[in-house]
Formats: C-alpha cells, structure tokens, sequence
C-alpha cells in the first residue's frame, strides 16, 4: 500500500482502551493514518484537579492517546515516552499527578491555547498520527437513570456513589452544549474507517458522540463504522447489557448501526473474573444472533498481568484487550475494503 493508498482511520473513544487501540495501530504507520478522537468531559482524579485549578480544558485522555502514538525507535524516544506517563508517587499535593498532564498544562500557558499545546506535545514526542479534542469548550457530563436521578460530572458517573444499587442510564448529554471541534469533522468527513471504542460505553466513547454536530459529521461520512466490544460490564453504565444492548445504545447516539463489531472469543482469567463479581460486573456476552452487522468474534484478550501506577487513584480495569491483537483485526479490514475498491473498478472497466 503506497503512500497515496494509506488508509485513514479514525479512533473515537478516552482513556485506556483509545490508548490500547492507537498503540497496536501505530505498528501500522507506514500503511495507515490514525487520528484519535478524545472526550472532553474527564473529571477526575488528577485531570479533574488540573482542570479546577486552572480552567482548561481536561488533560489526562489526550495525555494517554500522545503517549500511545508516541515514537519509540530508540532509547531517547522510549525515555521521552515513559517520562510523559510518569505518575508521582508521594503523599502530598503532587501525589497522584502526572507528568505528562504537568506538561500539557504548561505548554497551554505558555501557548495561550489548549490546540497549540497539543500540536506542540506531538512534535516532542514525534508521535505518528494526530491527536483532536472532540471540542475545545468546556463541558460536563450530564447521566439522566432510569429512577429520575441526574448526575454531573464525569467522575461520579464514572465511579457512582451508589456503587452496585445504582441504576442504569438512561441518557446521556453535556452542560452546557457544545460545538464540533471543525478538525474532528473534518476527519470524520475524511475517514475510511471510525473505529469507536474500546472503552467505557458511556463516560470515554458516548462522551464523545453526544457533542453537537458529531452525529452529522458521522452520519454525512462514506466511513464504515466499528465498534470494540467491551470485555466486561460496568456498574452504573452498562449492567447486564451485552454486545447486542451496547451496539444498539451506540447506534442510538451516532445514527448508525455500526459495519462491524469486535468481539473476544477468549476465556477471561477466572481468579479477575471473581474479583470483578465482588463488584457486580461480568464478560459481556455476544448476544448478537442474526445481526445486520459483521461480527469479528477472535482471541483480543491481553495475556500479561495489568500493573497499576503507583499513585493512581482512579479505579482500572484489570482484564484489558490486547494492542498488537486488536489493531491487526482493523488492519485486515482495511485490507478488505482495498480489495472490494479494486473489485469495483475492476467491474467498471468490464
């Protein structure tokens, strides 16, 4: 695939799994352009901490999406990398706060902008692909549940005060609403492929969708969509839903259904199973039948053990996709669509 082919692949989502994704993707870069698309609404823990003291915009997801398409040639870049995801470790007002979050903020201040801050990071860290906030107001996430409760803020919708007893959502919006970031639609618009998750349904991938003009601009896009199942459920956002309820809740706030749907087919490790029981979340079971959609059922299952930050105060998951396994799935599609393009023109000439 020359340059001219590369394929442009849009990666909508925040946090962990967008991080997951785009670090599989960059093996791809000479092949692919990738754009991550991430929420604007995270507010908490450190990012939520930076973005009171200092009334920008939330750090930690686009952080997390630079570290993940950061280069990694050699020991300098490697080093440049590791510093930026640096997580202090102390039990004073520096304790939980991150490096790369420190740096953002810094870059913002000395830039003026949050746009210029970001644009400056990828040029430290040479990072292969771009990285857009979905808007550049300042916005909260707003949970509307089935019992009449609303809820504001990222991080109690995240980890909700009633814990297990909280009840599903119903929908989801922002406070106040909030333009399209014109880049993002952009490369929507532009897009062979929009990849949404993977990641929490609500607060890291519908944070995003919910964002005024982004259904247009992913209705209005020729890009086929995808979805990345999620491995396992989540209090307060996704109880007893499976692969089948996700997609529809998805389908629901990007006006389509989605081309083709990710889903592991891998045992999940029985001893984190148990501890996510105590919590009451479960695997997300493919429920799907006959669906109107492609499902891509394949082993996407990290085999290495899931070491937290020290520092981190946050709540993460601990049985989490594989990148190298995740990003080849999206690569073979890619290579799908370039074969039904030549088909196409093949049949034209005939």
């Amino acid at each position: 695939m020359s340059g001219l082919d590369k394929k442009k692949v849009v990666v909508v989502g925040g946090g962990t799994g967008t991080h997951t994704l785009l670090t599989g993707l960059k093996q791809y870069r000479g092949l692919i352009d990738v754009t991550a698309v991430v929420t604007m609404a995270d507010s908490g823990g450190a990012t939520g901490k930076l973005r009171d003291e200092f009334g920008y915009l939330p750090v930690g997801d686009v952080r997390m999406a630079l570290a993940a398409l950061a280069k990694e040639d050699d020991e300098h870049d490697s080093l440049i990398r590791k510093l930026f995801l640096h997580r202090f470790d102390t039990n004073g007002e520096m304790g939980g706060h991150n490096f790369g979050n420190l740096f953002l903020v810094a870059l913002t201040d000395i830039l003026g902008s949050e746009e210029k801050a970001i644009e400056a990071a990828s040029r430290v860290l040479n990072i292969s692909g771009k990285v857009l906030p979905v808007t550049t107001e300042d916005v909260q996430l707003v949970a509307q549940y089935e019992d009449g409760m609303k809820v504001t803020g990222e991080h109690d919708i995240d980890e909700p005060k009633l814990g297990i007893n909280t009840p599903r959502i119903k929908s989801l919006t922002i406070e106040p609403q909030a333009t399209l970031n014109p880049n993002v639609r952009r490369e929507l618009l532009e897009a062979d492929l929009i990849v949404f998750g993977p990641g929490d349904l609500y607060t890291s991938v519908l944070a995003n969708c919910v964002v005024d003009g982004f259904k247009d601009a992913v209705t209005s896009s020729n890009a086929k969509k995808a979805y990345v199942a999620n491995l396992m459920t989540k209090v307060g956002q996704t109880t007893d839903m499976g692969v089948k309820e996700h997609v529809e809740e998805l389908s629901k706030y990007i006006g389509n259904k989605p081309d083709f749907v990710f889903v592991n087919n891998n045992d999940l490790p029985t001893e984190l199973l148990k501890r996510y029981e105590t919590e009451n979340e479960f695997p997300v079971c493919d429920n799907c039948g006959d669906a109107d959609f492609e499902i891509y059922a394949t082993d996407l299952l990290a085999s290495e053990e899931i070491v937290m930050s020290k520092g981190d105060v946050l709540r993460r998951s601990l049985i989490r996709h594989d990148s190298s396994k995740l990003a080849r799935v999206v690569y073979e599609i890619l290579q799908n669509f370039e074969f039904r393009d030549r088909v196409a023109e093949v049949e034209t000439i005939a």
